[in-house]
């Protein structure tokens, strides 16, 4: 591994005069332009480093999911505060990998690291103890041994939560409301901010078929979790044979595997898609909103209370609609009749409490009560 971290060093180094956009301060004065470095998987060149880090999990740093997310709110920070900033990607996907691009953004320089996704918790388990003084924030999780039967958040740790729930509750109600009746859930792994998603969507569209006075049976979700977070050819294929029997609209909550389900909306008609976790309406047409996190925000917030002297290291933040921590993405929205003082209105009423949310993920389907709209949970 280090051997071919070694090598991608030397590429890195090679098209940083050409390729650069990760700002990495050379030791220079507050307010002198800074050299360019490669936005990559490497430290910065000898002599310089950078005082704020992100290391991507699996996917690349432009995946319009947590990996991106994160990253446009702590360049955002650096940018307005003048730190230097640079992103690791790690060589594979494995804790060993994840720690050694963490020691990598470490020796240059970092004095915080972000760490966008639950991929992360055993990693930065051991990093926080490892390197005591670099502050960890850790996006969807929080820090435990391997085999789960440790969980321990260090003070130089600060995880952020959200109410995945609340998301997901915004979405299923919006699509109802918009004129669906025949919806689909295309999960990832079956982990509970996935869970969450799914559970709050199938909320949200009892919510509003109730409100519509619809009968029961009239909603129906088709609902799977496909074991992964990739794009396959199989997803594909089964979200296309969902669209040709019908079904009009899939709240794809699996990473990649919503291309899957955007490219079958693309060969279908009339078929849509709502994506997940940032406002995913340039991935493809078929796009008619997002169930978001507001990561930006919550790295920006993050920082902010780090530079601020206000660090909540040893916590862990939940963020939810009463601090605009999750919602859906309206700015791009294609909804026929889901207008902007709608969702005005479904938000206060989810800030407000108006609903009751279940946020339980260790439940089964049947447990959350609804009574009119009618799911098929679909086996892999």
């Amino acid at each position: 591994m280090k051997r071919t971290l070694a090598l991608i060093l030397v590429l890195a180094l090679s098209v940083s005069l050409i390729a650069g956009c990760g700002k990495v301060n050379n030791g220079g004065a507050s307010g002198t332009p800074a050299p360019q470095a490669s936005d990559s998987a490497t430290p910065a060149p000898s002599g310089s480093g950078a005082e704020l880090a992100l290391v991507t999990d699996l996917g690349t740093i432009d995946d319009k999911s947590f990996n991106q997310g994160s990253w446009e709110g702590l360049k955002k920070y650096a940018t307005e505060n003048n730190k230097t900033y640079q992103y690791y990607q790690p060589s594979e996907g494995t804790n060993a990998a994840y720690l050694e691009a963490i020691g990598l953004a470490v020796k240059g320089g970092a004095k915080v690291i972000v760490t966008p996704g639950f991929l992360f918790e055993v990693p930065v388990y051991e990093a926080q103890t490892k390197y005591p003084d670099v502050k960890f924030v850790l996006l969807d999780g929080e820090p435990h041994t391997e085999d789960y039967g440790t969980y321990k958040t260090e003070a130089n740790t600060l995880c952020i939560l959200y109410a995945e729930q609340e998301a997901g509750f915004m979405a299923g109600y919006a699509a109802v409301k918009d004129g669906f009746r025949k919806l689909g859930f295309m999960g990832g792994m079956a982990v509970p901010a996935v869970v969450r998603f799914g559970y709050g969507f199938l909320q949200g569209a009892e919510a509003a078929a109730k409100e519509l006075g619809l009968a029961e049976g009239e909603v129906s979700v088709m609902y799977n979790y496909t074991g992964d977070f990739n794009a396959a050819p199989e997803k594909q294929a089964k979200a296309a044979g969902w669209y040709e029997s019908g079904t009009e609209v899939i709240f794809a909550c699996g990473g990649a595997t919503g291309n899957s389900v955007m490219a079958a909306a693309e060969a279908s008609k009339d078929k849509w898609v709502i994506g997940v976790d940032v406002d995913q309406y340039s991935e493809s047409n078929t796009v008619i909103s997002s169930a978001v996190k507001q990561l930006g925000n919550s790295v920006y917030q993050a920082l902010e209370a780090y530079y601020g002297g206000k660090w909540d290291g040893g916590k862990t933040w939940v963020l939810d609609s009463k601090n605009d921590g999750v919602g859906i993405a309206m700015d791009n929205a294609r909804w026929r009749t889901f207008s902007a003082a709608d969702y005005a209105t479904l938000y206060k009423a989810v800030q407000d409490g108006k609903y009751t949310i279940n946020s339980a993920s260790d439940i089964e389907i049947k447990d959350l009560g609804l009574k009119l709209v009618k799911v098929t949970e679909v086996a892999d």
